[in-house]
């Protein structure tokens, strides 16, 4: 089961090089489920399976039960990693007979991962057809980029630490002069003429593969296990789970690695509005429905590092393939109280899920994820969750090989449970 749930994981990632793809490749696994527009007035039945879409980027899918129900149980993730970005006029030409790509950095990456890799370009490019403005996702799917290093005879110190300049060091190299536009590149990939190619949102994307390794082949590594990871493992768990008297909901956002602040972000209104719509088609008040309801946060923790193990927490240290991850911080970073920690791990104890906790060093504060930003549009009991690893941030991350299945395992049994939430009891049928 692990095996064949890690290979599925890794082509999954490999399905998924931008936020837009993510969001694609979910979509081939909701069979059966019915495409909402926000446009459009929603007609909810009771066993109905629903999804909606926005800005192609983020996605929440839910299921109506037969029976009566007084609210949700929620999961989050995010489709989007640290990357560059392209910006709209992308081609450089120089220094000599150099072409290059003009690109920002998106989110806090390990700069230094990206360098001396085979890269290539995906997402989304604008088309005019007809009278309309048409979005069509474009992969190059080839070995299109390199960001080269320095020599080392040429920086004696790069050795010895180094501050990376973003539109200096970290340009990718393109082609030669005379080398094929890319804008005739990617109208080729998306099926269009060029001058009918209006605008994009591109991103870089690494082209090496995700494998199993280590003497037990108990490690994975690829791009983006952070966080396409969690987004895989709780679709699964939502996929599979029972139906029972909650509305089971599987969220995915984009642009949690630059703050969450978009219209497809966690801060945005998207959670607010499909469960007010939700709620609305059956008589039900939000308010109500949401103090019923749960949470859980899944955006991967920081495993204790095989050379800096100091940088762990002394009583807080999570493990490769050690299980599931709560994360809980007392600068409500995350959203996790002991309420909601206590509730998610007797669930994972009865699925048989092993727990870990994660707390940041108190002189070393973390990130912040989903979780904290979805509750400013509405109230719920929730926890933050993750799976351990390391190089987060690194093009090329690392976690354990074994995690994956502990997490389908206990969203699976999250979305399965009938949880009734009376204050600050909570009952698990």
């Amino acid at each position: 089961m692990g095996e064949e749930l890690t290979a599925r994981l890794l082509r999954f990632i490999e399905k998924s090089p931008s936020s837009f793809h993510v969001v694609e490749s979910i979509c081939r696994e909701l069979t059966g489920y019915t495409l909402l527009s926000e446009g459009e007035p929603w007609s909810l039945q009771p066993g109905g399976r629903y999804y909606v879409k926005r800005s192609g980027s983020a996605l929440m899918a839910f299921r109506i039960p037969e029976e009566p129900w007084r609210g949700f149980l929620l999961a989050a993730s995010h489709s989007d990693s640290p990357t560059f970005s392209l910006k709209e006029n992308a081609q450089l030409a120089g220094p000599e007979n150099y072409l290059r790509l003009n690109v920002e950095g998106y989110g806090g990456m390990l700069c230094a991962s990206w360098l001396d890799r085979p890269l290539s370009v995906a997402g989304r490019v604008l088309v005019r057809r007809g009278g309309a403005v048409e979005a069509r996702l474009v992969n190059v799917d080839r070995d299109l980029l390199l960001i080269p290093s320095v020599a080392i005879h040429m920086n004696r110190e790069a050795n010895k630490g180094y501050a990376y300049d973003l539109k200096t060091d970290l340009t990718p190299l393109y082609g030669l002069e005379g080398a094929p536009s890319l804008c005739g590149i990617l109208a080729e990939r998306a099926g269009a003429a060029e001058e009918d190619l209006l605008s994009a949102d591109l991103s870089l994307y690494v082209r090496e593969r995700g494998r199993v390794w280590g003497a037990a082949e108990e490690f994975v590594s690829a791009p983006k296990i952070d966080d396409l990871q969690c987004v895989f493992g709780t679709l699964q768990g939502f996929l599979a789970a029972k139906e029972r008297a909650s509305v089971p909901v599987y969220c995915v956002f984009d642009n949690e690695e630059v703050g969450s602040g978009s219209k497809q972000g966690a801060e945005g209104t998207f959670l607010r509005d499909v469960l007010s719509r939700i709620c609305a088609a059956f008589g039900k008040e939000l308010p109500a429905a949401a103090a019923n309801s749960f949470l859980v946060s899944a955006d991967n923790a920081h495993a204790v590092h095989p050379n800096h193990p100091e940088y762990a927490d002394a009583t807080h240290r999570p493990r490769l393939n050690g299980g599931v991850v709560i994360k809980r911080s007392a600068s409500q970073r995350y959203t996790t109280d002991g309420l909601s920690s206590a509730v998610f791990a007797e669930l994972c104890r009865r699925a048989g899920v092993p727990v870990q906790h994660f707390a940041n060093r108190s002189d070393l504060p973390g990130g912040s994820t989903l979780g904290n930003l979805a509750l400013r549009q509405v109230s719920l009991n929730a926890v933050d969750i993750g799976l351990a690893q390391l190089a987060m941030h690194s093009a090329y991350e690392t976690a354990g090989a074994h995690d994956t299945a502990y997490l389908v395992r206990a969203m699976e049994a999250f979305y399965s449970a009938k949880l009734t939430i009376e204050g600050d009891r909570v009952v698990l049928e």
